[in-house]
This record gives structure tokens, sequence and C-alpha cells, in this order.
């Protein structure tokens, strides 16, 4: 949109023009952060020059318009929404790789079995807990099996403990790093739950 087209907006309809564009903006961000951490340089590059870009219009606006208040609460209104669109949108794509952390009792020795034979690949390495021995079970595998890994883990060891995080890389993954790695366009629109 050019700023030709943007002096054609009556002045009642700027306060919402730049909340609208703000949450674009934040939400273009949030997601340019999620490429910058699993290392997708030019996605993260294209976004941030695309965010930095809306951001320049909406704040020509306000300077063009300082003496309505509006203009200031759709700005902080857009920034807050725009950060739960943004956060939105990212949970929904489920790139990337985590690593999944596993505590259980040594009576639930069936779930390594079972997620290896649901192609987790499962590292066990025995331990000591608070009320005796445990077995941790380390697992590497793509965001969007969460759920799957969940299920098993509940059906299995309904009381174990386990902590999630992302992985910017991991050998021997290549397969994995590199299906996620698809055309942003095309994974925004798969935002259905579990695709």
């Amino acid at each position: 949109m050019s700023l030709l087209v943007l002096e054609f907006i009556p002045a009642a309809f700027i306060p919402l023009f730049i909340f609208f564009a703000r949450i674009l903006d934040v939400s273009i961000g949030t997601i340019r952060i999620m490429f910058v951490s699993k290392g997708y340089r030019g996605k993260a590059t294209l976004l941030g020059f695309i965010e930095v870009l809306i951001w320049i219009i909406i704040v020509a606006q306000i300077f063009q318009n300082l003496d309505n208040w509006l203009n200031y609460v759709a700005f902080a209104g857009g920034f807050a929404t725009g950060n739960y669109v943004g956060m939105y949108i990212e949970e929904k794509m489920k790139m990337g790789v985590q690593i999944y952390r596993i505590i259980v009792n040594q009576e639930n020795s069936g779930l390594a079995e079972e997620l290896m034979n649901r192609d987790f690949r499962v590292t066990v390495v025995p331990g000591e807990g608070k009320f005796g021995p445990v077995k941790v079970l380390f697992t590497v595998a793509k965001r969007k099996r969460w759920q799957e890994l969940s299920d098993v883990v509940n059906e299995f060891a309904p009381n174990a403990f386990y902590s999630v995080e992302d992985v910017k890389r991991a050998s021997d993954m290549e397969d994995v790093i590199q299906h996620n790695s698809q055309d942003l366009l095309s994974r925004m629109l798969r935002l259905k739950k579990g695709i």
C-alpha cells in the first residue's frame, strides 16, 4: 500500500488503519523471531523488511495526526493484539524440531518401547529421583508430533514429568529440518490444528 493511497483515507478511519496495520507488523515480527531462532536467515530477512516498512507507514500516519489521541490507543492496542495473533500463528505453524525429556518411574518401562514403535527416536538414561530410581527418556522430533507424543505419555505413564524445548540444530535429523523449511506461504495456508 502506498502513502498516496493513505492520503485518501478519512481521518476518522486512521485509528482503525493503525490498529490493523500494527497487528500485521507485530504478527510478522513474532514469526520473524521464530525464523531467526530456527536459523532461517532468508525468511527472517524478508519478514524483517516487510515488518519495518509497515511500521514506518504507521508511524508516519501518527506524526501526520498528532492531535488525535485515538491513534495512540490504536497503536498500543494493535501492538498488544499483534502479539497474541503472532503467537497464535506461530503455534499453529508447528515449525521446527524439539527435544522432549520425559522422567518416569521404573515400572513405566513400556513407554520407551511404545515411542519407538511409533518411530520416535528414544534414548533411555537411568537416574535417581526424590522417591527412588527413575528413567529419563530423551527424544528429538518434529514439533507437529507433540500431540501424538503427549497422548502416548498420558496413556503409558500418566504421572510422568516432561519438559520440552526448541532445538536449533540436530545432527542426523536433516530430513526433519529440511521438511520444516517449506515455503512460508504454504505453511501459513495450512494452519489447521495438527497439520
